[in-house]
């Protein structure tokens, strides 16, 4: 069957994060159909910190062309334009990597892709099982969104979810150098990669929380630069925050806000001894590429379904009353989820990394 499919399309919505947790699900796509065009569905960034998918999947082959479409779109003019271009492409096979939004929701999209022509219908979660996150007995906890996706998809094989390979983002030379290239000023030291910047205002920690955290790391961790990575609207934050590694190091400080994509700041995360952010896309990178994260997450999701994946890191999560609100903008609670976690918490979680 895989042999004969020339042309596979692939449902996959959100932005770096979405896309990073969802690569193991993407590798085995590949592996499963590795001679068919394969195409991605995705949506059109709804933030300008948010970096489209193929910022992430450019040179790793796993997907060859796009389609891209207003998500939640109720516009006819724009659905049937989608419906045409799709019918025309002619899919002979679809790989749901939607998000969880209900049976409902997930029948009304089956019934629309077997409207664009596609006979088999692979991973669209039409059972209650398929949509949510299974108890884990051996973690007791929820399984990562990552690991949902991939069983999802268990009739095209096993994921891999624990071999390297299967977050392989494949950097080219190129990003490596790149990536080499702006280091310079840290002249060989070992680097500390942090990232303070969120485009949701439930997740932020707080800036004077970041300057403080990165003064406490300059005096116990003397020997380690420090690098800075996000978009170009968080350099100003990023500054700020630093200022409390400088009055306690004279060690380099590298901010690197707006002048890397996505994958070459994989490539300099991937140098780094560990990275400092909050739940993140860039934790998520940091993540890809085996550098042990830190990680601070407020609690509108529930606990590990969106942590980065792998045993070497280390999560600050506090499950206050009102967790998995969903929220992207607190204000009644004032994120007492995240604002409680304090800096001496975070302190101990890169010191017992760092050793």
């Amino acid at each position: 069957m895989a042999s004969s499919t020339k042309r596979v399309l692939i449902y996959r919505l959100g932005s770096l994060g979405d896309t990073l947790v969802a690569l193991p699900a993407f590798h085995l796509v590949a592996r499963a159909f590795p001679d068919a065009e394969r195409r991605l569905l995705t949506n059109f960034p709804v933030n300008a910190k948010a970096p489209p998918a193929a910022a992430i999947l450019e040179n790793t082959n796993l997907v060859h062309g796009y389609f891209r479409y207003s998500a939640g779109t109720r516009s006819p003019r724009e659905l049937v334009a989608l419906w045409w271009q799709l019918l025309r492409w002619r899919p002979q096979a679809l790989v749901y990597l939607g998000p969880a939004r209900g049976v409902e929701a997930a029948r009304r999209d089956a019934k629309f892709f077997r409207l664009c022509g596609v006979q088999r219908l692979i991973g669209v979660p039409i059972t209650e099982d398929m949509q949510q996150n299974r108890w884990e007995e051996s973690e007791q906890a929820l399984e990562p969104e990552g690991a949902r996706l991939s069983r999802n998809l268990a009739e095209l094989g096993d994921a891999h979810l624990d071999a390297s390979a299967s977050w392989d983002l494949h950097l080219t030379a190129a990003e490596h150098a790149r990536a080499a290239e702006v280091l310079t000023p840290t002249a060989g030291r070992a680097s500390i990669a942090v990232s303070v910047g969120t485009k949701v205002q439930s997740k932020d920690w707080g800036r004077e929380n970041w300057r403080a955290l990165l003064g406490r790391l300059a005096i116990l961790h003397p020997g380690y630069s420090l690098v800075l990575c996000g978009a170009p609207e968080e350099s100003d934050t990023s500054e700020f925050a630093a200022d409390g590694w400088r009055e306690n190091s004279g060690t380099p400080v590298v901010n690197l806000c707006g002048r890397l994509t996505p994958r070459e700041s994989a490539a300099v995360f991937a140098r780094a001894r560990i990275f400092v952010g909050h739940d993140s896309g860039p934790m998520h990178l940091a993540a890809a590429v085996d550098t042990p994260c830190v990680a601070i997450f407020a609690a509108r999701n529930k606990p590990r379904v969106w942590f980065p994946y792998g045993k070497q890191h280390r999560v600050l999560y506090h499950q206050t009353d009102c967790w998995g609100c969903g929220l992207e903008t607190c204000i009644v609670e004032r994120k007492k989820c995240l604002t409680s976690i304090s800096v001496e918490e975070v302190v101990t979680q890169v010191h017992a990394l760092l050793g």
